[in-house]
């Protein structure tokens, strides 16, 4: 009996037994559902006010689909938490076998294909292992992509620097990661995205560093900005959602100016358009040791501490909040 068959029968007697006891908590988030031409498999989830059908290409997976569902599921919880329902109502991902092969899936996102407003191709080696899964930040990453609209190759530094940023701060909000391991990355990560000798800015700077670390970065300061601007009442999240409730979602093809123009309304500020502005023809730097200060996010020798004294700490809270108990002065990670 291969995996996928031993996995539908666990299904189905986790169906029956909840159906016999009447306990509907029990139930899997998802229904099988008729296989699409060339797939072996096809599941639907319905969440945040959405639909989103997974399919399995035809291969082999250890792990069977199970997992696998399970993982895609925390990953759109995640999208869901962060921007208050899932982005698109209808989107796909096909889950695509890669034989031979272990470790973390790889990904890739369009829009309007196939009928749906989101498309994701996740790869996933055959002999990836649950705690792959566990380690696994691409299918988050993968989902935020539907929650900007397209855009043209100079602007993919927004595209992939808002999935970089929104990735673990959405798995924050769903308590799959840590406040803390999140802004020990950041303090590890956000170096990259600074301007190198001879940059041009982010619209003409298309390294990998700038691309997804740089674009997180002027996710980051946007976001502090936002919260300064507001008292700590808005955020980058509002912004956002403010975007993805007027329509602007992957499948629209949308000037970047418009989307920071409707993202700025939203907060009521014009920090996206004025960071725009500054940032796309000429390097930027950021003083990152001033933030970290500011922040209260300091080093130490097994990640950072939490300065709660700092004179942005509840800014840093708002960004990611800290749920784990502490002392007056610091907590570490």
């Amino acid at each position: 009996m291969n995996g996928r068959v031993r996995v539908a029968m666990l299904l189905l007697c986790v169906s029956m037994a909840s159906a016999a006891s009447g306990g509907a908590a029990d139930m899997p988030h998802w229904q099988r559902i008729a296989a699409a031409s060339g797939v072996a498999d096809s599941y639907s989830m319905k969440l945040g006010g959405a639909e989103l059908q997974v399919g399995f290409a035809p291969g082999a997976l250890d792990l069977g689909d199970d997992p696998v569902l399970n993982h895609i599921r925390m990953a759109a919880d995640a999208v869901v938490a962060y921007f208050g329902r899932f982005p698109v109502s209808r989107a796909r991902v096909l889950v695509v076998p890669v034989p031979g092969r272990g470790g973390e899936p790889g990904g890739t996102t369009w829009g309007d294909m196939d009928g749906f407003q989101g498309f994701t191709r996740l790869r996933v080696g055959e002999h990836t292992t649950q705690a792959g899964l566990a380690d696994d930040w691409v299918a988050t990453h993968e989902l935020v992509h539907m929650a900007f609209p397209s855009q043209e190759r100079e602007h993919h530094w927004i595209e992939e620097g808002l999935a970089t940023y929104i990735e673990p701060l959405a798995r924050v909000k769903t308590g799959e990661l840590k406040a803390q391991k999140v802004w020990a990355d950041m303090v590890d990560g956000m170096p990259q995205g600074e301007p190198a000798s001879g940059d041009q800015g982010l619209d003409h700077t298309h390294t990998w560093g700038r691309t997804y670390w740089g674009g997180a970065l002027f996710c980051l300061v946007a976001d502090v900005e936002i919260r300064r601007e507001t008292a700590n009442r808005k955020g980058l999240e509002d912004a956002l959602r403010g975007i993805v409730d007027a329509g602007g979602t992957i499948d629209q093809e949308w000037p970047i100016e418009k989307a920071f123009a409707v993202g700025d309304r939203a907060t009521g500020t014009h920090v996206l358009t004025t960071m725009y502005a500054a940032w796309k023809d000429a390097p930027v730097p950021v003083d990152l040791d001033k933030l970290w200060s500011e922040l209260g996010v300091q080093r130490a020798t097994d990640g950072v501490e939490f300065v709660q004294s700092a004179p942005l700490a509840a800014i840093r809270e708002s960004i990611a909040g800290d749920t784990l108990a502490s002392s007056p002065s610091a907590t570490k990670h």
